[in-house]
């Protein structure tokens, strides 16, 4: 069974930098392409980042330039490094592969 676990979110100033972990078990990871998400009151969930199984990635286009996503197969775990963080990056972080989706961590950016 497919099991993303998210970690890292936390309530941070504008400004400021947050770095998520996602851990999966279930899947040969290194042969996975892997998303990030997120999801904000009153909104649909939208696609942040992806990372392929090869390393190419690609970004949300309000994102791009602050955020980046990594992958380390030896530890099974993709990363979301947010740097200069808005309060519009308020939201519920997912990773996702597979189909599969973690139970999602809570980024507030607030001052």
């Amino acid at each position: 069974q497919v099991q993303p676990v998210e970690s890292g979110g936390g309530l941070v100033q504008p400004g400021g930098s947050l770095r998520l972990s996602c851990l999966v078990s279930g899947i040969t990871f290194s042969m996975s392409a892997m998303g990030w998400y997120r999801q904000a009151p009153g909104k649909q969930r939208e696609l942040v980042a992806r990372i392929t199984f090869l390393g190419s990635t690609n970004y949300a286009d309000s994102v791009k330039g602050r955020f980046t996503i990594s992958r380390d197969n030896a530890k099974n775990t993709v990363y979301l490094q947010m740097n200069s963080l808005k309060p519009e990056d308020t939201a519920i972080y997912y990773c996702s592969t597979q189909n599969s989706w973690g139970q999602g961590t809570q980024v507030t950016v607030s001052s």
